[in-house]
């Protein structure tokens, strides 16, 4: 049967797929509907099963068809491939950069980042995974991730691996621009507590500095918080309420700069922690991740993020 499938079956096939009505295909096709049906039989008696229930109200695929849909779109790329190859126009083929990223870092630093990407390598694609810093130190090691932008880690957490430093982010409490403290006398740890928190989850390093801040002024983190990593949830909870928001400064950047979210006026002293780009030690790395890496000091050094002096340079700051 394989040798007398010809590429106008296949053809005929997909027409009438994405017509769903052989006169539409026939005109798609410069046929006649004769033709069409005659080459869709051919077809259907060369498989002995019926891809295709024609009606007054159109063609519609059996399942059979819909199975087969999923092999003639294969072929139909794979000649057009081989076509512009004999042409000399084939197009380079896409490479895949698997990125890890914090998702404070996902919403602040990386858009612009992507986008540069995109303009210098359109033949990248980029398949993001957000999670915790461990999470994503783990996929890195296993080889399931290229990169990662994130924080340093315990030693024996980043054998193996670099880091290179690109900024120093703060913690800041992100509320809505009618919120009570706002135009309170000057705010204290004691009446943020009076209102509903949202914070990061335990074991982050925004929450050891979170509850840092508060241990320092003989006060804790209340149970009823909210605990989440998802920045849109986070930041939804904060502008629809009288929550605060407790969040490294780039997760908020945006909608503090369009005046969607206040800060509150209360210093989070030693609340900084580096973010960076986390590769693998061995090996090389690709084109994609080196033309990521520079995207990012470009960004960070025309100081776009408020990073530090020494933004290129490799941290060797001892890890939390």
């Amino acid at each position: 049967m394989e040798t007398r499938i010809s590429f106008r079956h296949v053809s005929c096939f997909l027409a009438v797929a994405r017509e769903r009505h052989l006169g539409r295909a026939a005109q798609q096709l410069n046929l006649t509907q004769p033709a069409v049906s005659k080459t869709l039989a051919e077809l259907e008696s060369l498989a002995n099963v019926r891809l295709v229930e024609r009606g007054r109200h159109g063609a519609r695929l059996t399942p059979a068809g819909e199975h087969f849909l999923r092999y003639a779109v294969g072929v139909e790329h794979a000649m057009e491939s081989a076509a512009g190859a004999l042409q000399g126009s084939v197009a380079p083929p896409v490479q895949i950069l698997a990125l890890g990223a914090l998702p404070t870092v996902a919403s602040g630093v990386l858009p612009d980042a992507l986008l540069r990407l995109r303009e210098r390598e359109p033949q990248t694609g980029v398949r993001l995974h957000t999670a915790t810093n461990q999470a994503l130190l783990s996929a890195l090691k296993a080889g399931h991730l290229d990169c990662v932008v994130g924080r340093m880690a315990d030693p024996s957490a980043m054998q193996g691996l670099s880091f290179e430093l690109l900024y120093a982010e703060p913690l800041v409490m992100a509320v809505q621009p009618r919120h009570p403290l706002l135009g309170a006398p000057p705010v204290s740890p004691q009446a943020v507590l009076a209102h509903p928190l949202v914070v990061a989850p335990a074991g982050t390093v925004p929450r050891l500095h979170t509850d840092a801040f508060f241990d320092a002024h003989a006060l804790r983190v209340p149970g009823n918080c909210t605990e989440t990593l998802s920045v849109s949830v986070a930041r939804l909870l904060t502008r629809r309420s009288n929550a605060i928001w407790i969040t490294p400064e780039f997760a908020a950047r945006d909608d503090l700069t369009r005046g969607e979210l206040a800060r509150l006026p209360l210093q989070m002293a030693n609340a900084e922690e580096p973010v960076g780009l986390l590769r693998r030690s061995a090996g090389e790395p690709s084109a994609q991740v080196e033309a990521l890496a520079e995207i990012l000091r470009e960004l960070t050094h025309a100081d776009l993020w408020h990073a530090q002096p020494n933004a290129r340079s490799t941290s060797r700051r001892r890890p939390r």
